[in-house]
């Protein structure tokens, strides 16, 4: 994959120092050979149930459990539960949508999205001769709020989240408690680019950030459950 990046970039516009590439998480995920036959899964006791409850493909259902460690909401069309990389999220993740194979095929996450993130930052920096960071991004909704929002899911090459607790305001206050989602914002600014349907553009190039020191990891952003007051 990373040759392939490398060959596009250099037909359109060669790489350079300080780039950030935010790549969709289903490029990765076809790369790494996370594609499933719904043929080949067989449901659970438990995937049945939650099957009749959302109405949904039991088969899929199952993967969804396979991939989550718990059920935060279930019903009609909806089954929202916490992956196995520490965030919430309805179906695990799991996505139909520009896979070949229609409704019989689905294609889950990335197995570890930081190291994915990691060996490809690694692959391009050989090629390219210069240093990069990586996004890899998917889409999530949002708790409240609709429609969905590109966050990063694997980061490599820049923190994920910035601590700014402790610098002033424009008028002197003391910021208490900001965190800034870094690389989520960077995943969003992408996915405006990148789209959800048919755009065809899985890669997206960010030049001329001024990147905060520090390397960090996707799993930096996940909110630790003995801080959150709605699970």
């Amino acid at each position: 994959m990373a040759t392939l990046i490398h060959w596009a970039a250099e037909a359109y516009r060669p790489l350079q120092a300080g780039d950030v590439l935010v790549v969709s998480s289903k490029i990765v995920s076809k790369a790494e050979g996370r594609r499933v036959a719904l043929s080949d899964v067989i449901p659970s006791a438990e995937a049945l149930h939650y099957a009749e409850v959302t109405g949904k493909d039991p088969r899929l259902v199952e993967l969804v459990l396979r991939e989550s460690v718990a059920v935060s909401r279930a019903g009609r069309g909806v089954l929202v539960t916490q992956h196995r990389l520490g965030f919430v999220s309805a179906n695990a993740g799991i996505d139909q949508s520009n896979v070949e194979g229609g409704d019989e095929v689905a294609l889950l996450l990335p197995q570890d999205p930081d190291t994915s993130a990691e060996k490809l930052r690694v692959s391009l920096g050989q090629l390219v001769g210069v240093p990069l960071a990586v996004v890899i991004s998917d889409t999530h909704g949002r708790p409240f709020r609709l429609g969905n929002v590109g966050v990063a899911i694997g980061v490599a090459g820049l923190p994920a989240l910035v601590d700014m607790r402790g610098l002033p305001d424009l008028f002197g206050r003391v910021l208490k408690i900001t965190q800034q989602g870094y690389a989520d914002l960077i995943a969003s600014a992408a996915h405006l680019l990148c789209g959800e349907a048919a755009e065809g553009r899985p890669v997206v190039v960010l030049r001329g950030l001024e990147l905060p020191q520090g390397a960090g990891r996707a799993s930096d952003l996940y909110r630790p459950l003995e801080q959150d007051m709605y699970r």
